[in-house]
């Protein structure tokens, strides 16, 4: 994601991260090659217009820290102001009425089905638990309801949709009814859309607004669109006053345009992103996130979300005791990586973390990672647990079980003594335990 944008930020912060002092003239080079990358990402002109005047007031208006160079704040101001631009932190929904009813808009491929269902899988976990009712008020595209019938049922959400009308405003008032006789506490509308902005479905959307009363009207972006996106989610704005973004197609090489503006622009926060194909791909969108994926510094804010999710404070605690006092096993091993699995893929995961883009071959490592596993899943027992040591005899087994050779299992070997004797000899117990909790 971003690829582009990220590797020539890099480069410019290289230049300049070692600099004790910036002066007007080597802070104009830098910031001149800041505004090319941006406008090459596709971010809108005055949007980057008013970014660089910022970030040049600031850094020459500020006095350097004594910890850190002055290059060094430099980068710090462009995240700060990256923030700040894409506005602060999470932004929240309203569902506090029941059912509250959200209105997914946009124009026709940028995800709205698709992302009615994700939206409602999101809404049944995390902190929210509701019970939403998905509504079929695409009545234009052919296969829309079918669609979402379909996503409906892989997800187990109920679908609400009227055979044979051809009326979206009367099946979403039909549905809000519904809604309440069921006891569902989220409506989430999933509209029509078109290849290109006209007045009749701007006024469709309208009267199913007027009809409905939506507390959320969440503008469906698709991200590699650029800057298309952002003057469409200006448009929408101006006519239905939406309440927030949906950007999609973030799990590819995307133009960051449409991320760094659509903010700026419309005045309305981005509220969630899309990661990925799975119905789970879903997350809410966090400004200083997306500035550190921006600025390849990984992204940690999900990471430990995804690992709250699916590991528990106990097992958590139960495995940094091991790893304190340096007793973990081979079975503890897998059951981590068991753990990381439910998370998503290891690439990744391994995108997440800081300095990723430096890791030369993420397949390599995924690679890796699933032959470690074959391996402990080849061994018995008490092997895993460590009361059989792994003698020749024993690793020759477990390489043929494994699809692996001797060498292989041999290198794990070591590597886990390693990993054992560090946590054993860690010269500063105090700090290590510090770094383990914060983890």
């Amino acid at each position: 994601m971003f690829g582009s944008l990220t590797d020539k930020l890099t480069d410019i912060f290289s230049k300049v991260a070692g600099k004790k002092r910036l002066t007007e003239e080597n802070l104009s080079e830098a910031v001149r090659e800041v505004r090319l990358a941006l406008l090459d990402a596709d971010v809108n002109y005055g949007v980057t217009k008013k970014f660089i005047t910022r970030v040049k007031e600031k850094v020459l208006g500020e006095e350097v820290i004594k910890s850190v160079t002055a290059g060094q704040q430099f980068i710090q101001v462009i995240h700060d102001e990256l923030v700040a631009l894409m506005g602060g932190g999470e932004a929240v929904l309203e569902l506090s009425e029941k059912p509250a009813v959200i209105m997914l808009c946009g124009l026709q491929g940028a995800g709205k089905t698709t992302h009615a269902a994700k939206l409602a899988v999101f809404l049944t976990k995390s902190d929210y638990h509701k019970k939403p009712l998905l509504v079929a008020c695409d009545l234009q595209r052919p296969a829309a309801v079918e669609q979402l019938k379909a996503l409906g049922t892989q997800i187990n959400v109920p679908v609400f949709a009227v055979e044979g009308e051809k009326n979206p405003v009367k099946v979403a008032k039909q549905a809000v009814k519904a809604a309440k006789e069921g006891r569902h506490d989220v409506v989430i509308l999933d509209t029509a859309g078109r290849l290109h902005l006209d007045d009749a479905l701007m006024k469709e959307l309208e009267q199913i607004k007027e009809a409905t009363n939506p507390h959320e009207i969440l503008f469906v972006a698709n991200a590699a669109t650029g800057q298309d996106a952002v003057t469409t989610a200006d448009a929408f704005n101006q006519r239905l006053a939406v309440s927030g973004t949906i950007l999609t197609m973030l799990d590819g090489d995307t133009r960051a345009g449409a991320a760094i503006s659509i903010q700026e622009v419309t005045g309305k926060p981005l509220k969630f992103e899309g990661v990925g194909e799975k119905v789970e791909d879903l997350q809410l969108f966090n400004a200083k996130s997306m500035a550190d994926r921006i600025l390849g510094m990984g992204d940690t804010i999900n990471l430990v979300k995804k690992a709250k999710e699916h590991i528990s404070d106990e097992e958590a605690k139960a495995m940094e005791e091991k790893m304190r006092k340096a007793t973990f096993t081979y079975d503890d091993y897998l059951k981590q990586m068991q753990a990381v699995r439910k998370m998503g893929s290891f690439k990744g995961l391994m995108k997440m973390m800081p300095g990723a883009s430096k890791i030369p071959d993420l397949e390599d490592s995924e690679k890796e990672f699933f032959k470690i596993e074959a391996m402990i899943l080849s061994m018995t027992p008490h092997e895993r647990l460590e009361k059989d040591e792994l003698s020749m005899g024993r690793m020759k087994r477990i390489a043929r079980g494994s699809g692996t050779t001797v060498q292989d299992i041999n290198k794990l070997k070591k590597s886990f003594k390693k990993s054992k004797q560090f946590f054993k000899n860690a010269p500063n117990k105090k700090m290590l335990e510090k770094m383990m909790g914060g983890m």
